[in-house]
């Protein structure tokens, strides 16, 4: 029987904080991913815990505990999500930016970044990430590297221009007005495909805020 805190309801899988001997932890539990996504959801336990793997060791980011045919155990990284905190001090971008540039010179991309409960403010004010389901572990800072990682750094943008607008340099306000080719693509051929299969079939409800896909237990 599944026990601790449900943080998060989704087709591939509940995540759940539960109480350990060594401290707190999220559990991830395939169990519950929805009719026929449970393949899905293995797979993307497995990105996640080769992408924590590769950032042992960066504070800020959960640490694998273990990764079980049904579960993903990781650290909690305790804090508010980014809806929940709406972060304005120039100091929690900072420290956002600073975190992305060290999961970067790791050869990791995160590639969820707009999710805003992705991005936790932690309790000394700095920035977390979290949910590395989609992530991708690179062998060399390739073209494709590059642009992914530069995803990441626009999504870190668009969030600080909702929150700190005032904050932005020139530089950041012309990368938000230059997206890549590839979300270009994305916006223009596949989001609507995207919302076809998260709505109708997997039943997500639109998007109305900046709050996510949750329900407390």
């Amino acid at each position: 029987m599944a026990t601790g805190t449900c943080l998060k309801r989704g087709s591939s899988g509940d995540i759940r904080r539960e109480a350990a001997p060594g401290g707190l932890r999220a559990v991830r539990d395939l169990h519950t991913a929805r009719f026929g996504c449970r393949w899905l959801a293995r797979r993307l336990a497995r990105r996640e815990a080769r992408a924590l793997t590769r950032l042992a060791g960066t504070d800020g980011v959960p640490a694998l505990i273990a990764l079980e045919p049904d579960r993903l155990i990781r650290s909690f990284v305790p804090g508010e999500p980014m809806h929940a905190a709406e972060p304005r001090s120039k100091s929690y971008y900072l420290s956002a930016l600073g975190l992305l540039r060290r999961i970067h010179s790791m050869g990791v991309t995160h590639n969820d970044l707009a999710k805003e409960a992705n991005w936790i403010r932690r309790p000394d004010g700095t920035a977390g990430i979290v949910d590395f389901e989609l992530a991708v572990c690179f062998r060399t800072r390739n073209r494709w590297f590059r642009l992914l990682a530069r995803e990441d750094l626009r999504h870190l943008l668009k969030h600080k221009a909702r929150y700190r607008p005032d904050a932005l340099s020139s530089r950041q306000r012309a990368m938000l007005a230059r997206p890549s080719w590839p979300a270009r693509l994305w916006r223009a051929l596949f989001k609507p495909g995207y919302h076809l299969v998260t709505r109708r079939v997997l039943g997500w409800p639109e998007r109305k805020s900046a709050a996510e896909r949750e329900r407390p237990a």
